[in-house]
């Protein structure tokens, strides 16, 4: 019996991926754990290893192939003794039959949405007309008046396009309404929501809905032969949908506070000067090289150790309080940025952090990170100081209730005892999810922040 090869979900948020390259051919025989494919995500190009023994009989979606959905059949194994041609072909009939039967049931099932102004039609045929079935009740269990289930996103495309969510079938969990919804209920045109009430006489009027221009609206604004478009690769249209959602869905208060370098760089001196020389294919190095953003790391870590109660994620349900402190560091790559986590990052020392750091930065810019690498996380870190940003704000990455937003080191007057000094300062903003962590439970995690940076020796014990 032939044996499909899908594409796999290599996360939990994977819902297609690019077919980079195949790493076999038709007609090779492979054993399980050999590596067949590589799949690039929107983050990472990963390996992908064969689970079953066979030959294979047919390759499905060429090398190069983009948005390969998560389960369609992209190769055909033969098994042992069986003919790879029979293989192919029956195992791309059966894959084909089965896609068509689960695209085409739910077109029958589904009920049709009619225009208030639409008349019916008049019946064609001399078939006696069909009794009247009861509506079925929607997914989510709205049919009755009861409350409708949907995503904070679903709910302002909805409102947006002025859809009834209501009316929308949920696919999510229990019925829950969902972006993917209330687009295919815009695309069909169905499920409009009832006209506003006219407002009585003399009521200011309502002001109407923003919506975001179309693709085409966009592109009329500008002379025509004056740009060239870019299409969105799966890391770009990942990180605009999870910043739209970051931004709508999680209440963002900030605090800022300006802390003393001078301290923290003398210490990262010394510890530089004193890193052992070891042997590398390059000659002699030293062992390891502390920048900056290695020592904000730790302190962040230690910080958050130190106030337990801002270590924490929000779910609908419960507060998810953390054992440990694993940072997210924000990581510039072409085409976009990803956060590889220093986990336990509390526990290691400072040399450790550097080189793992190092070690993920350089794997992350060739997105050969593993899944497990980027995923997850209690908190993050963006440092722009190297490029001379003073201060900004960061977006909030789910499911961290706080970032920490990184400026510049800079020569600045500062008052001392009533004199004035100059003292190298650099600016750290916190953005906080108000819901898990409220004002005066943010203040006092960057407090304890700027504690350790300004008494750095409190790091190395």
């Amino acid at each position: 019996m032939p044996i499909n090869i899908t594409m796999p979900a290599l996360s939990p948020t994977m819902e297609e991926g690019n077919l980079s390259k195949w790493l076999v051919k038709e007609g090779d025989k492979v054993s399980p754990g050999d590596v067949i494919a590589e799949i690039e995500t929107d983050k990472a190009t990963m390996e992908v290893e064969a689970v079953d023994e066979g030959t294979v009989a047919k390759l499905v979606v060429p090398a190069g192939t983009e948005g390969v959905k998560v389960n369609a059949l992209i190769a055909v194994l033969a098994a042992e003794g069986e003919d790879a041609g029979a293989a192919a072909k029956s195992g791309g009939d059966a894959a084909s039959k089965a896609e068509a039967s689960k695209t085409e049931a739910p077109k029958a099932d589904a009920p049709k949405v009619e225009s208030p102004k639409e008349s019916p039609k008049p019946a064609t045929s001399a078939a006696p007309a069909p009794t009247k079935a009861e509506p079925a009740p929607a997914a989510n269990g709205h049919a009755g008046g009861e409350r409708t289930f949907a995503s904070p996103l679903a709910r302002r495309i909805a409102k947006d396009a002025g859809v009834d969510v209501s009316a929308v079938t949920g696919t999510g969990p229990h019925g829950r309404v969902v972006k993917a919804d209330v687009d295919a209920a815009i695309a069909g045109g169905g499920a409009k929501a009832a006209p506003a009430a006219k407002a009585p006489a003399g009521a200011p009027a309502a002001a109407p809905a923003v919506k975001a221009m179309s693709d085409d609206q966009v592109l009329k604004l500008f002379e025509q032969g004056s740009y060239e478009l870019v299409p969105h690769d799966n890391m770009r249209k990942t990180i605009a949908r999870r910043l739209v959602e970051a931004k709508t869905t999680i209440p963002h208060f900030y605090l800022t506070l300006d802390c003393e370098l001078d301290a923290l760089l003398t210490l990262r001196s010394q510890l530089n000067a004193a890193a052992p020389v070891k042997k590398t294919d390059k000659g002699e190095a030293p062992a390891y090289k502390l920048s900056v953003n290695d020592m904000v790391i730790k302190a962040m870590a230690m910080a958050l150790k130190a106030v337990p109660d801002a270590n924490a994620s929000w779910t609908e349900s419960a507060m998810v309080k953390h054992k440990h402190a694993d940072v997210g560091v924000a990581v510039s790559i072409p085409g976009g940025l990803i956060t590889p986590i220093i986990r336990h990052a509390d526990e290691k020392t400072l040399s450790v952090i550097s080189n793992e750091m190092k070690d993920l930065a350089s794997r992350a810019r060739s997105r050969k990170l593993k899944p497990e690498e980027y995923q997850g996380g209690t908190t993050a870190v963006s440092n722009l100081g190297m490029f001379g940003i003073k201060d900004f704000a960061a977006v909030i990455n789910p499911p961290h209730a706080t970032i920490l937003a990184v400026g510049a080191g800079e020569e600045r007057a500062v008052v001392k005892n009533g004199e004035i000094k100059i003292a190298t300062v650099m600016s750290v903003t916190l953005s906080t999810d108000h819901r898990a962590v409220d004002g005066a439970l943010g203040a006092e995690l960057l407090v304890a922040f700027k504690k350790l940076i300004e008494n750095p020796m409190g790091m190395l014990v």
